[in-house]
C-alpha cells in the first residue's frame, strides 16, 4: 500500500543530486577580477598579452590571485573591490585606446563543477551591484540622416515627374536643389509639397542658377529626434538580449539620453563593446571615373565624392549616393567565405532591399561596389568587389580581412537593427549594492530565520511527520535554488520574496496531507490506511491551489517587466518544486519509514 517502485526512489534520490551540484557553487561565491579584450580584434589575445598585463601588475606591486586568457581576453583575480579598481585604472593607463579595460566578477567554483555547467546564480542590481551606462544620443546626426533620405528621395521623384534639375545636395541641415530656370523650380516646388510635406521649401536664386532649399520643419525634426531615441532603446534591447542578459534596464533620461543597466552581468567588456558600437551598413559605387592617386596628391576630393581606405590599404573614391542601408537587413550571420575560408558576414537583406540590390547590381556590372561599416561617423570600407553580374535573391556576403569575433560581432550589430542614431557612452560605472551590505544580510537572513520557525513549529505539532516535512522542505529550497543557478537567472529583492511566497506554499502542501492523515486516524483508520488516503485525499486539493497560484504568476510574467518578472519566474519555478518535494519527496521518506512494517499500530504525528 505505501510502497514506491524502485524507479521512483532513484529519481528522487537523481533529483536531490541534482540540486545539491548546481546549488554548491553559491556557497563559493565570486571574485573581483579585471579583462583585458583587444578592441574589436585588433591584437590577438595570446601569451604576449597576458605577460604584458602580468609585467604592468608586477611593475606597480598589485597583488592577484590568478590570471588567465582565453579567446575574449585576458582575465586577472584579485583579493578584494579596492584591488581590482586600482588595476582597472592602471592598465588602462598603460595598455592605451587599444584595449577594452573592463571591471569583471569570476565564479570561484572548483573547476569540476564549472565543467557540469553549475555556475552561481546572477544578483540583481539591488542585491550585487552590475553596470550602469549613460548613453546620449547625436540628434544632430539623426536629422542629418533623414535629410541625407530625402535626398535620395527628391533625385528619384524629380526623375519621375520628368523635372530637370541641375543638383541635389545637402548643406548643413538642409537640402540644396538646383534648377536651369524658374519654371523647373516651381514645378519641382508643387511635387514636393506634396510628396515631402515635413520639408519648408524656400526659394533662392543666384545668377542663373535658381535654387530650392528645403529645411525640416520643428514638428519633423521633434518626431524624427522622438524616433531615433525610441529605435535606439529598441535596438539596444536587442542586443542586450543577444549577449543574454537577464532582466536589463533601459529607461530614457532626459530627451537625449538613455540608462542602461545590465544586473548581475557577468562579462562587462563585451557588454561595453557591443553597447558603445554604432555599426550601420551602406552599399555604395566606387567612382572610377576620377584618379583616385591624383585626388590623395592634391588633397582635392572631386564633388559628390568621399576618400576612404581599403582594408588592405589602397585608397579608394566613394560616391556618397548610398545605394542601400543596413535598414534593409532581415538576417546576419556569421560564416565563412566559400574559397579562401576566411571569416566572412552572410547577409540577407528583406524583400524591398533584394529588388534594390537586384537592380543596383544588374546596372552596374563590370564596376565596383563598396561596402561600408559606419561606426561614430567614420566609415570603413570592409570590401570594394567587381559587380560581375546581376545579384537576385537578397543574399549579400562581405568578408575582407576579418576575425572571427570581429565577423560574430559585426553580425550580431547588424541583426540586432542598426541605431537610428550614433550613440556615445558617457557614463559608466559599477553600480554597488542599492540596499546595503545590513539590508542585503537582513533579506538573506529573513528566509533562513522563517525557514528554521517553519521548522520548528512543524517538528514540534506534527512530531516526527513534522521532521518529514521540514526535509521536503529543504529539498524544495535546494532545487528551486539548482534551477535558478542552472537557468542563470538573476536573483532580486522580489525574486528572494518569491522564494519566501515558495517555502510558505510548499509547508502549506504538508499541513494539509499531515491534518487528513490525523483526520483519517481519528476516523478509525489504520496507520497504513490513514497515510495512504492522507496523501491520496489532500492531492487534489494541493494541485488546485498550486494551479490556480501557477496561473497568476504566468499573467504577472506576461504582463509585468523587471522585477515583476523576477518574481513570476521564481514564484512560477518554486510551485513547480515544491509539488515535487510536498508529495513525491516526504511520501518516499514515509514509505521508507513506515511502508515495509506489515503491522503499524501507531505513527508519530
Amino acid at each position: 500500500m505505501n510502497r514506491y517502485p524502485l524507479w521512483k526512489y532513484l529519481v528522487i534520490a537523481a533529483a536531490i543530486l541534482f540540486g545539491l551540484i548546481y546549488t554548491l557553487p553559491n556557497f563559493f561565491g565570486e571574485s573581483p577580477a579585471v579583462q583585458v579584450s583587444p578592441l574589436r580584434g585588433m591584437t590577438k589575445v595570446d601569451q604576449s598579452l597576458l605577460n604584458q598585463v602580468v609585467e604592468t601588475l608586477k611593475k606597480n606591486s598589485l597583488a592577484y590571485q590568478g590570471i588567465s586568457f582565453d579567446s575574449t581576453g585576458v582575465k586577472a583575480r584579485f583579493a578584494d573591490t579596492d584591488t581590482q579598481i586600482k588595476a582597472k585604472d592602471l592598465l588602462q593607463t598603460q595598455l592605451g585606446e587599444n584595449f577594452v579595460v573592463a571591471l569583471n566578477l569570476l565564479p570561484s567554483s572548483p573547476k569540476w563543477l564549472s565543467s557540469l555547467g553549475a555556475l552561481p546564480m546572477y544578483l540583481g542590481l539591488d542585491l550585487r551591484g552590475g553596470v550602469h551606462f549613460l548613453l546620449q544620443v547625436d540628434m544632430k546626426a539623426a536629422i542629418t540622416k533623414s535629410l541625407e533620405s530625402y535626398t535620395g528621395d527628391i533625385r528619384t521623384t524629380l526623375r519621375e515627374k520628368k523635372i530637370a534639375y541641375a543638383g541635389v545636395s545637402r548643406q548643413d541641415q538642409a537640402v540644396e536643389i538646383k534648377f536651369r530656370d524658374a519654371d523647373s523650380r516651381a514645378k519641382a516646388g508643387e511635387e514636393l509639397q506634396k510628396t515631402a510635406p515635413d520639408l519648408l521649401l524656400k526659394e533662392q536664386s543666384d545668377g542663373a542658377e535658381f535654387k530650392l532649399l528645403g529645411t525640416l520643419k520643428l514638428q519633423a525634426q521633434k518626431r524624427i529626434q522622438e524616433f531615433a531615441l525610441q529605435q535606439n532603446i529598441t535596438t539596444l534591447r536587442n542586443r542586450i538580449n543577444e549577449l543574454g542578459v537577464a532582466e536589463p534596464i533601459i529607461q530614457q533620461q532626459g530627451i537625449d539620453r538613455v540608462v542602461v543597466q545590465l544586473p548581475g552581468v557577468q562579462d562587462t567588456a563585451k557588454a561595453k563593446d557591443i553597447l558603445g558600437r554604432t555599426a550601420t551598413l551602406e552599399i555604395r559605387m566606387v567612382d572610377e571615373e576620377h584618379d583616385v592617386v591624383a585626388a590623395v596628391q592634391t588633397g582635392q576630393i572631386p564633388f559628390g565624392d568621399e576618400l576612404y581606405t581599403e582594408r588592405k590599404g589602397a585608397p579608394l573614391l566613394v560616391k556618397k549616393g548610398v545605394v542601400l542601408t543596413g535598414d534593409y537587413i532581415s538576417d546576419a550571420q556569421p560564416g565563412f567565405e566559400g574559397q579562401s575560408g576566411e571569416p566572412a558576414v552572410h547577409i540577407t537583406l528583406n524583400g524591398s532591399g533584394a529588388r534594390i540590390f537586384k537592380q543596383v547590381t544588374r546596372e552596374n556590372v563590370g564596376k565596383r561596389m563598396a561596402i561600408l561599416l559606419i561606426e561614430k561617423g567614420k566609415g570603413e570600407v570592409i570590401t570594394a568587389p567587381v559587380i560581375r553580374e546581376e545579384i537576385g535573391g537578397g543574399r549579400v556576403q562581405i568578408s575582407g580581412r576579418m576575425t572571427t569575433t570581429e565577423a560574430s560581432d559585426t553580425a550580431l550589430l547588424l541583426r540586432a537593427g542598426a541605431l537610428a542614431a550614433p550613440m556615445d557612452i558617457i557614463e559608466e560605472r559599477t553600480v554597488g549594492p542599492s540596499m546595503g551590505a545590513e539590508n542585503i544580510a537582513k533579506g538573506f537572513n529573513s528566509n533562513i530565520y522563517g525557514f528554521i520557525a517553519i521548522s520548528v513549529f512543524m517538528m514540534f505539532y506534527y512530531r516526527f511527520f513534522g521532521l518529514i516535512s521540514t526535509t521536503s522542505l529543504a529539498v524544495n529550497v535546494l532545487l528551486l535554488v539548482g534551477l535558478l543557478s542552472l537557468l542563470q537567472a538573476t536573483l532580486t529583492l522580489p525574486g528572494m520574496a518569491g522564494i519566501a511566497l515558495t517555502v510558505g506554499m510548499a509547508i502549506d502542501a504538508n499541513v494539509l496531507i499531515n491534518e487528513r492523515i490525523r483526520e483519517e486516524i481519528r476516523n478509525g483508520a489504520s496507520p497504513q490506511a490513514a497515510i495512504h488516503a492522507g496523501y491520496e485525499r489532500a492531492f487534489a486539493t494541493i494541485l488546485d491551489s498550486n494551479v490556480t497560484t501557477f496561473i497568476a504568476g504566468v499573467a504577472l510574467f506576461w504582463l509585468g517587466s523587471g522585477p515583476v518578472r523576477g518574481f513570476a519566474v521564481v514564484l512560477c519555478l518554486g510551485i513547480l518544486t515544491s509539488m515535487f518535494s510536498a508529495v513525491l519527496v516526504s511520501r518516499g521518506i514515509v514509505n521508507l519509514t513506515y511502508g515495509r512494517k506489515a503491522r503499524l499500530e501507531k505513527v508519530s504525528i
